[in-house]
């Protein structure tokens, strides 16, 4: 009778009571669909403000063209950045349930603050042509109010991203062959999903702010993000809610500080009398020779054991450090180069959603009587990515696994393709805009027309090339992080690889800023990134970062040969290495 309760109940997990979950009554497919729900809202306004902020920050704004790009690149690195501050919240403090409910609100007050501010006269400079001499940009104090609601977006993006997927998989037993099951489908599933909320944040919302008005778009997502927090609420009863080991950051810092104390140490001859917990092989990882510094964070010296409850002593973990946790560190980083090298396809990603848009803002975008909002043009972008992913599941992956045996492309080799792909869609991007700067210099080198006689649709291969670059290098970095990396940490590498996007926004920025200042010099407003872009070379920027791109590809070569892949063996080894407690395993 005791097994058959047993079976009944998850392990690892607790209901909202905090007794064992019951499989009957809780987690499965329908809590993870609510969590799912919340994630959707979530890219349909994020992607939904940043596809089109650029036009806004411009036309009404009033900005010049590269300030409005930064605005935007800052705004999206900073959402990705704070994935690093929700997931440490989420270990270490609320768990992933408080934080999702905490940061949606905080989402939701953000997209509030954003329509109240495009709403309001008073929040925007006076209307006129951007260009216009006496065209007068947005004071200190409506940019304010304007970036206030953009950070409180991103702070709630950033909480979360960082633990939607998580939560999601929480509401599945790894250790049901069914309920596995269910977990693989829901992974497969979740991608696709966030890209129709991406979808319909760039088809419908877009046209909405373009057509309609701004103010009815971001109140729309106002409003479903609310209706999906109280769906999310709705499942409190139903979630499986599982306890964390604590934050992998502090575990990283305990084994580097440990290190650093103990820096003039000199390693044993013998590894074997480094600390370690246990000597089962089915919860240790094996000592490796590389970052062998690291390994004086487990020579056991003075004062490394602290007594507790009279009569047991274990060790403090900012003093001493298990072999294995110093192993799981080597492992994270042992990730970096490759993490290093990814960058740079986001910095060619953040082109799509800034100077792309602004380039299709001033093309001929009309469709019989329907014109084209410049934002939608990214469009063929989530359309390329939905492509790719069908083309490689149905056709490449059963083609591949029958001429190498292998079921489709590992990981490093989908993030080379994707930089081969990003490094392609910039050059196709240079070839256009030098296209559209000819037409623009045919009509004047000074033309402000915003309907240049140029169809918008030479743009859509560098839109479909970078999308389908992504397509393979976000599946590839996100296998990559998560299958190399300690099992304790895999929310740790995930933040990681979120890192990457955060970067490739932040070095968007300062890349313009640089351009700007260097090639503009001369005291005017032109250069490669001129305020009007007709007047700028923006086809050099993009030649740029192709240059960029193939110096950063030969690097990430290096890095991947340099790299051996961890085997599947490992990842049995470490399934309980940070679940074990090194105190309780001493007394």
């Amino acid at each position: 009778m005791g097994k058959e309760m047993m079976s009944w109940t998850v392990s690892d997990a607790v209901d909202y009571k905090g007794s064992p979950a019951d499989k009957s009554k809780t987690g499965g497919w329908v809590p993870a669909a609510l969590i799912l729900g919340i994630e959707i809202v979530e890219r349909l306004s994020t992607m939904g403000i940043a596809v089109n902020l650029v036009t806004y920050l411009g036309g009404t704004m009033h900005l010049p063209s590269s300030t409005s790009a930064n605005i935007v690149t800052d705004f999206m690195g900073t959402s990705f950045l704070l994935c690093l501050l929700g997931g440490f919240l989420a270990d270490s403090f609320l768990g992933r349930y408080k934080t999702i409910a905490i940061f949606a609100l905080i989402q939701t007050l953000g997209t509030g603050m954003l329509t109240l501010a495009v709403s309001l006269p008073q929040l925007r400079p006076p209307p006129c042509h951007r260009h216009d001499v006496n065209c007068q940009p947005a004071k200190g104090s409506q940019m304010g109010i304007l970036y206030m609601a953009l950070y409180l977006i991103a702070l709630g993006t950033g909480g979360l991203k960082s633990s939607v997927s998580g939560f999601g998989t929480d509401q599945f037993d790894e250790k049901d062959d069914k309920e596995k099951a269910q977990m693989a489908y829901f992974f497969n599933r979740f991608f696709f999903f966030i890209s129709i909320g991406t979808l319909t944040a760039v088809t419908v919302l877009v046209y909405i702010q373009d057509e309609v008005g701004r103010s009815w778009a971001y109140g729309v997502c106002s409003v479903c993000m609310l209706i999906a927090i109280l769906i999310f609420l709705l499942g409190t009863k139903k979630y499986r809610y599982k306890k964390s080991s604590g934050s992998p950051i502090v575990h990283i810092f305990q084994v580097i500080f440990a290190a650093i104390r103990k820096r003039k140490m000199d390693l044993p001859y013998d590894v074997g009398m480094l600390y370690e917990t246990t000597n089962s092989e089915a919860t240790r990882i094996q000592h490796t020779q590389e970052f062998r510094v690291l390994d004086k964070a487990a020579i056991v010296a003075e004062g490394d054991f602290e007594d507790q409850y009279g009569s047991c002593s274990a060790p403090n973990p900012w003093k001493l450090s298990t072999v294995t946790r110093v192993e799981e560190v080597k492992m994270m980083a042992r990730l970096l180069p490759v993490w290093a090298t990814t960058i740079i396809f986001w910095t060619t990603y953040a082109q799509m959603i800034t100077f792309s848009v602004e380039q299709a803002s001033t093309m001929e975008r009309s469709i019989g009587s329907f014109q084209i909002p410049a934002g939608s043009l990214t469009v063929f972008f989530v359309a390329a990515i939905l492509i790719t992913l069908a083309v490689y599941d149905r056709i490449i992956m059963p083609l591949w696994k029958k001429w190498k045996g292998k079921p489709g492309f590992s990981s490093l080799q989908r993030i080379s393709i994707g930089l081969v792909f990003s490094i392609i869609g910039m050059a196709a991007a240079a070839l256009a805009e030098q296209k559209r700067l000819t037409v623009a210099k045919s009509m004047g080198r000074h033309s402000s027309s915003t309907n240049l006689p140029i169809s918008v649709f030479f743009l859509i291969p560098q839109f479909f090339l970078v999308g389908a670059g992504e397509a393979f290098i976000y599946t590839g970095q996100l296998d990559f992080f998560i299958t190399q990396s300690p099992k304790g940490m895999k929310t740790m590498s995930t933040g990681l690889f979120l890192t990457t996007l955060s970067l490739g926004f932040f070095i968007s920025s300062f890349l313009v800023s640089v351009i700007k200042k260097v090639t503009g010099s001369n005291g005017t407003n032109e250069g490669w990134l001129a305020d009007n872009i007709n007047n700028g070379r923006l086809d050099l920027f993009y030649w740029l970062l192709a240059v960029l791109g193939v110096i950063n590809f030969v690097i990430y070569l290096i890095c991947a040969m340099w790299y051996k892949p961890r085997k599947a063996k490992s990842a049995i080894q470490m399934e309980n290495a940070h679940t074990k407690n090194a105190a309780e395993e001493k007394c």
